[in-house]
């Protein structure tokens, strides 16, 4: 009987191996697309019209894969948002719309967001670590309002109202037209924070978001 051909031997050998920043980014877009059951290794290389044999160059298996797109979901959500809560800000309200702004501008990425919890209603260990991820974000958001002068209950409570919030929208899937949720925003500003923003800085809000003129 004449030996079967792996499907993997199909896929092309030339000696380019991509890279390691390519198979992590096929990698979130197959957690994104299909979950974590998506990521593997052979549809990967697929995806990148690579051999399966490129993928170990650069990982050591699957799993160094997982806890580097672990590590990079951090980087894409948890570290803007951050950014955003230590930006500068004339006051308390501007220092909300740059909050608000990170998540409006896709600096926070929604869909990767999204699919990891998904993935850690399956995985307690990426439950672990998007807990965490919670309180740091949630830790941020309540230094900003104690630095404009809140008090530790009431920063604490407002501080989750914004992130609930925020990721209720992410959680629900939440379809709401651009423009529809800027008309919102002062409003929301003035629950998240008890404050009004300036029409100059609702001004420069809406310039940041935009659109690029092409």
């Amino acid at each position: 009987m004449e030996n079967q051909v792996a499907p993997e031997a199909a896929l092309p050998e030339t000696g380019w191996r991509g890279s390691r920043e390519g198979w992590l980014e096929a990698g979130y877009q197959a957690l994104i697309d299909g979950g974590i059951d998506a990521v593997k290794i052979l549809p990967l290389a697929r995806r990148l019209n690579l051999s399966r044999t490129s993928f170990y160059w650069f990982f050591e298996d699957r799993e160094a894969l997982l806890t580097a797109l672990i590590d990079g979901w951090e980087e894409r959500t948890t570290f803007p948002l951050i950014r955003a809560s230590l930006e500068y800000a004339e006051t308390l309200a501007e220092g909300m719309l740059n909050v608000l702004a990170c998540f409006l501008s896709g600096a926070f990425d929604a869909r990767l967001e999204f699919a990891v919890r998904s993935w850690a209603l399956q995985d307690g260990k990426v439950g672990t670590r998007v807990a965490a991820a919670d309180e740091t974000r949630l830790s941020a958001l309540r230094g900003m309002l104690a630095r404009w002068g809140h008090g530790e209950q009431e920063a604490d409570v407002r501080a989750r109202t914004i992130y609930l919030t925020q990721i209720g929208y992410i959680s629900m899937r939440a379809q709401e037209g651009l423009e529809t949720r800027l008309a919102r925003i002062p409003t929301y500003v003035e629950i998240y924070t008890g404050q009004a923003a300036e029409p100059r800085e609702l001004a420069r809000f809406n310039a940041r978001l935009a659109p690029v003129p092409r």
